[in-house]
């Protein structure tokens, strides 16, 4: 019986289980660091989803305009790792359970606040990355 090659793919979903698991420790430690009390609004979350994008946003100018990466980079850091640390699971049901405990209003502006937030994150650190990689370079 001959050997079956390795799926191509095996790599990157590797890398991305890896950064993932990274990702979602880390998230889980900040949570750990910063706890949410019952009831109350979920900073934690925001801020991580938050330094996440903005991670993003840097990480992806870094890699698409600055640096040829390898190929497992971009899977194992922008999709396991932030992918993992991020987390729109725990955002919807911060929003369920501030609904769900009678803070509608808390929860709709948690919702419009973290959307409005994190884009602007991505936004920015995408336009600051790209303002200091240019001073730099002059």
């Amino acid at each position: 019986m001959p050997d079956k090659p390795l799926n191509p793919q095996a790599p990157v979903v590797a890398a991305i289980a890896l950064g993932g698991a990274a990702g979602a420790c880390a998230r889980y430690g900040a949570s750990l660091l910063w706890p949410t009390a019952t009831g109350g609004f979920p900073w934690t979350t925001l801020v991580v989803n938050v330094i996440g994008c903005a991670a993003i946003g840097v990480f992806m100018v870094v890699i698409s305009e600055v640096w040829t990466a390898h190929r497992l980079v971009r899977p194992f850091f922008g999709t396991g790792v932030l992918g993992g640390f991020t987390t729109f699971s725990t955002y919807a049901v911060d929003i369920e359970r501030l609904v769900g405990g009678g803070r509608a209003r808390t929860g709709l502006v948690y919702l419009g606040l973290t959307l409005f937030a994190a884009l602007a994150a991505v936004w920015s650190a995408v336009w600051l990355t790209r303002r200091v990689l240019a001073w730099r370079q002059s």
